[in-house]
């Protein structure tokens, strides 16, 4: 299973000027009982934090939304080439759509698929 999770919040300047609505997004594997979530720091750097469900309640209570898509992520999505943090979820659950540029937009795009 794949979980993308948004947040309409960033710390991040460029983000909150061109992004409309969400302004961050991740990719979340689960594997077994353990939630690894793949932040996106900056070209190269990808963090993985361990998660557990009650951190996931505790995003939800903080504004992040959850998408929960069937599937596993690809072995070496972490190890491509991305630029944003919208590329690196992309990786992850096989999207090539290049009119996906934002996180608001993959939101949408994953709301209506």
């Amino acid at each position: 299973m794949i979980i993308i999770a948004f947040s309409d919040r960033t710390s991040k300047i460029l983000p909150r000027i061109l992004c409309h609505g969400m302004k961050h997004v991740a990719p979340i594997g689960v594997y077994q009982d353990k939630l690894i979530m793949y932040q996106f720091i900056k070209p190269g750097k990808i963090n993985q934090i361990r998660l557990s469900m009650r951190d996931l309640q505790i995003l939800q209570r903080h504004g992040w939304r959850f998408i929960y898509l069937t599937g596993n992520l690809p072995y070496d999505f972490c190890n491509k080439k991305v630029h944003t943090c919208v590329q690196l979820s992309k990786a992850a659950i096989g999207i090539k759509k290049l009119r996906i540029q934002t996180p608001n937009s993959l939101y949408k795009y994953l709301l209506d698929k």
